[in-house]
């Protein structure tokens, strides 16, 4: 497949930063993380330029050829902010596959309406102009558009019935609690760094699991999967992120996030020989955004030169095609 190139509430808190951190039984979803010598390797590199003094950084990639998996903390549990969204526009396409809903259908733009932070359970908004299904994922995705996303969250049933496709999949501690228009106004509450807010968040391991997934067309129907994957190669937000740490003309897609303190970029890389590994990265703290963006270049680049060593190549099957 052509990936195409980007040209460009309180009593859910958890106990405990390390409970939350680690999940309720500090369990490890690393997944099959190889014990040779070139993974080894890798992880190493990954543990110098994901060293976080200064707040957490989590990081997974996933050789989706291989199986094979790096991670730093990936088990642990980070704060999604916008790469949520991936999840709602998912949540949304089978629907679709399941005859629900349909890409032409039209629905409101949500709009946020001014109200002081954490003033009501739920941020007000307000109907907007109404656009088609297909045209709000488009804007969800590629420029990350709160009022269309919420759209397609209110379409779905809020946030709940996305935790519980995610659920049905597998992914048992990702978890949206907010719809964006809240989220946005109460942000703030808790640095990332170092407080505790179990709330709309998920270990890395199981986004690139989920963007693994939907990029073979595990999860959706052949057209769905087209949806959401090619609105990915379109992002037009976070130049400096893992597009940075590409060379030039690499093709990928991807989707990222920003919230107070943290920001995160996840998706999928073709590596030179055609492989393709899906990765997330997750930074909180770091003394500011450009500091925040330009660890996730760096660790976009580690990863990169560590899937495309031909020594690392070699353990593949060369298994990327997506299922119809």
């Amino acid at each position: 497949m052509l990936l195409g190139t980007t040209v460009e509430a309180r009593d859910s808190k958890a106990a405990s930063f390390e409970e939350f951190i680690n999940g309720p039984n500090g369990s490890v979803l690393d997944g099959r993380q190889a014990d040779d010598a070139q993974t080894s390797g890798l992880r190493q590199q990954l543990f110098a330029v994901a060293r976080a003094d200064k707040g957490r950084i989590g990081v997974a990639a996933l050789d989706l050829s291989s199986g094979q998996t790096v991670s730093i903390l990936g088990d642990q549990a980070f704060p999604m902010a916008s790469t949520s969204k991936i999840a709602i526009a998912a949540t949304f396409l089978a629907g679709v596959d399941a005859g629900k809903y349909q890409l032409d259908d039209k629905y409101p733009l949500m709009i946020p309406v001014a109200s002081r932070p954490f003033s009501t359970a739920v941020a007000p908004v307000k109907p907007g102009m109404s656009l088609t299904a297909r045209s709000l994922i488009e804007l969800m995705i590629t420029r990350s558009d709160n009022a269309a996303t919420d759209a397609m969250l209110k379409a779905v049933g809020g946030p709940a019935e996305v935790t519980k496709w995610m659920r049905s999949k597998g992914f048992n501690r990702f978890r949206i609690d907010r719809d964006i228009a809240t989220l946005v106004r109460d942000d703030g509450e808790f640095d990332p760094a170092t407080g505790a807010d179990q709330r709309d968040s998920a270990p890395p391991m199981e986004m690139v699991q989920l963007i693994a997934g939907l990029y073979k067309g595990q999860w959706l129907s052949g057209p769905s999967t087209d949806v959401v994957i090619g609105a990915m190669t379109r992002t037009v937000t976070g130049s400096r992120r893992i597009k940075a740490g590409l060379p030039s003309g690499t093709s990928f897609g991807h989707k990222t996030g920003t919230l107070n303190n943290t920001a995160s970029d996840v998706g999928f890389v073709e590596m030179p020989d055609g492989r393709v590994v899906a990765l997330a990265i997750y930074v909180t703290g770091q003394g500011g955004r450009p500091q925040r963006d330009a660890r996730i270049a760096e660790i976009t680049r580690t990863l990169y030169a560590g899937f495309a060593n031909p020594r690392f190549a070699a353990t593949a099957s060369n298994d990327n095609t997506r299922n119809r």
